[in-house]
């Protein structure tokens, strides 16, 4: 899939959070988009997603030369952030089985497969309700990752992760980040990011 942002800006009431961006992400491409705490990073991956509408502007969506509709983008993309919800009444077994019912895994991989990546195969029946933040986070990404998609969106991926949750995260991107398009959001922690070529620094759209 190509995302191109055309002019594309966002504001609430009369404050602009970002303005004038034009830019395409292309199948492939690692892109990372920079800015402080409530810079607006967070607001601008939600507009690439589809999910929040721009101001002004547009943002176009085409698979192999053909444009998708806005109501049909979700399919295509995946998106984990420390502020999506899960489902806590389910056990994590149930959560990736769920899953997998929208969207299935990557190289045909079964619910079974991609719980024993995550390192939590002991908690496999344990409701998500019970898990600590980083066991969540954990949950997430590999939700995102493993999704098969053209595209993975990815909000300060290591938010809430430990040393061991890091080291795993960056396995994870390593093995299945080729040939997909990831775009970003960081604050600047190296680690989030540390493969993406691209960079859009939301600062430079502040008017």
């Amino acid at each position: 899939m190509v995302i191109t942002l055309e002019n594309t800006g966002k504001r609430y009431n009369q404050e602009w959070i970002f303005r004038g961006i034009n830019a395409a992400f292309t199948p492939g491409e690692h892109v990372v988009l920079l800015g402080a705490n409530g810079s607006g990073k967070s607001t601008l991956l939600q507009t690439i997603l589809g999910s929040n509408a721009p101001s002004e502007g547009k943002v176009i969506y085409r698979q192999e030369g053909k444009e998708i509709e806005l109501d049909d983008v979700f399919r295509y993309c995946s998106f984990a952030a420390p502020y999506m919800e899960l489902p806590e009444e389910f056990t994590l077994t149930e959560t990736l089985q769920f899953h997998s019912g929208f969207k299935p895994f990557i190289k045909n991989l079964t619910a079974k497969e991609v719980l024993e990546t995550t390192g939590l195969s002991k908690s496999a029946n344990k409701q998500i309700k019970y898990f600590s933040s980083g066991m969540k986070q954990r949950v997430k990404l590999a939700l995102c990752i493993f999704s098969d998609t053209a595209v993975v969106l990815l909000d300060e991926p290591l938010s809430n992760l430990d040393s061991a949750g890091i080291a795993w995260y960056k396995n994870l991107v390593n093995e299945h980040a080729q040939n997909r398009l990831f775009i970003v959001c960081s604050n600047r922690q190296a680690d989030e990011y540390f493969f993406c070529k691209k960079e859009l620094v939301i600062e430079d759209y502040k008017r």
